[in-house]
């Protein structure tokens, strides 16, 4: 008989997910760290804020006041308009989308539109997409570029434009929960990226040498030694430690200000107005899903129970209808089509799904192959505690 997966008794995170802990009580410790913002001083959170960009804003104008990394989603809106309500002078930076969509492209302008500078930088496509295919292969990750470029990228510029200050959203590990000591991290040390970056154990320098790939081919992807970090003071800060961070109210706010949300709820989510930029989302999600067993739905849905917008019980329904779907369509894009990209085939996509799958989470037959519906969509041994 197969281990039944344990749930958070107060949201419905499951015991899978990386870095997540549930305590004697049952419940997860981004629960508990939720239950924590209370205890907080926003008000003196938001003075420190103020006193930090004070300490760096640029004395004669003769340079920007911080870099923004955005890429046109709800939150990068949301931290640009509010660098801007605070009075600084920010370059917005965007490391590209790995197949950008109509509506991201919509997004980034639109935040040029809000009145700021604006650097786009986009790497070698031609080398990206075979790293977007061995990452895919090798960690069952094919956003690894994106998500190690989203923090090289600004920093490099922070460091070639001597711009101390970079102004992050949301600390992930202290809104979806992990160790307790990054959970307190409100600065963005070389450490953390190395840790929770999403480098998936797969370096940069293990990709010289596949695939035709050169030491040459991957300057954008390469993180600025320590003694230029420190000859310029590169330092980062996280927004959702100084404003009390929420997805929901970002997107209220951005949409104000020209933000587009997706025309219906985006595959494999709950809402239409998270992660519309990239078309390659839908493939890295999946592999979330078949690795752990949750997926984009999960994460949206004990966002929501925190906040009192949702049950456990309304949760655990949407959960089971829009969590872990086969990624056929994401934003516009047809897997056929995100697949030729990379030169793979459907089937070769679905052999390697299967590759990745934990088999010990999923319902399989007597043979121990996994049980499908007409749309490839598999299902977890159990969605809560008790069933």
């Amino acid at each position: 008989m197969q281990k039944q997966i344990k749930y958070c008794k107060r949201c419905i995170m499951p015991e899978t997910k990386p870095d997540l802990h549930i305590d004697e009580e049952g419940i997860c410790n981004a629960c508990r760290s939720f239950e924590k913002r209370k205890e907080i001083d926003w008000k003196a959170r938001k003075k420190e804020l103020k006193e930090i960009l004070e300490r760096y804003r640029s004395k004669n104008n003769s340079n920007y006041d911080c870099i923004i990394p955005v890429s046109g989603g709800k939150d990068s809106t949301y931290q640009a308009v509010t660098m801007l309500e605070l009075g600084m002078n920010p370059l917005c930076v965007t490391a590209t989308t790995d197949r950008l969509s109509e509506i991201g492209r919509k997004n980034i302008e639109n935040i040029k539109h809000l009145g700021v500078d604006y650097i786009e930088v986009t790497t070698n496509p031609v080398v990206r997409r075979k790293i977007n295919k061995l990452a895919l292969t090798q960690v069952g990750d094919i956003s690894w570029p994106e998500h190690v470029t989203i923090f090289t990228i600004p920093i490099r510029i922070a460091v070639q434009m001597n711009i101390p200050l970079i102004v992050w959203g949301e600390n992930s590990q202290n809104e979806y929960g992990g160790p307790a000591a990054d959970a307190k991290n409100n600065v963005l040390t070389r450490r953390w990226l190395e840790e929770f970056g999403g480098l998936l154990g797969l370096r940069v320098k293990d990709l010289i040498g596949q695939e035709g790939i050169e030491e040459r081919h991957l300057i954008q992807y390469t993180y600025p030694t320590d003694e230029e970090l420190k000859k310029v003071g590169v330092t980062g800060i996280f927004l959702g430690y100084y404003i009390p961070w929420d997805g929901y109210t970002n997107a209220l706010i951005s949409q104000t200000y020209g933000f587009s949300p997706y025309h219906k709820v985006v595959e494999g989510s709950l809402v239409n107005y998270e992660n519309v930029d990239n078309q390659q989302t839908g493939i890295h999600d999946y592999f979330k899903f078949l690795k752990f067993a949750f997926g984009r739905a999960t994460d949206l849905a004990c966002l929501h129970i925190r906040r009192g917008r949702l049950t456990r019980e309304q949760a655990l329904k949407v959960i089971r209808m829009h969590d872990g779907k086969f990624p056929w369509e994401y934003v516009g894009g047809k897997l056929e089509d995100i697949l030729k990209d990379i030169d793979m085939t459907v089937d070769e996509f679905v052999k390697l799904c299967d590759r990745f799958t934990n088999k010990k989470l999923f319902v399989c037959d007597s043979r121990g192959n996994l049980v499908k519906d007409k749309q490839g969509n598999i299902a977890k041994i159990n969605y809560d505690n008790v069933e």
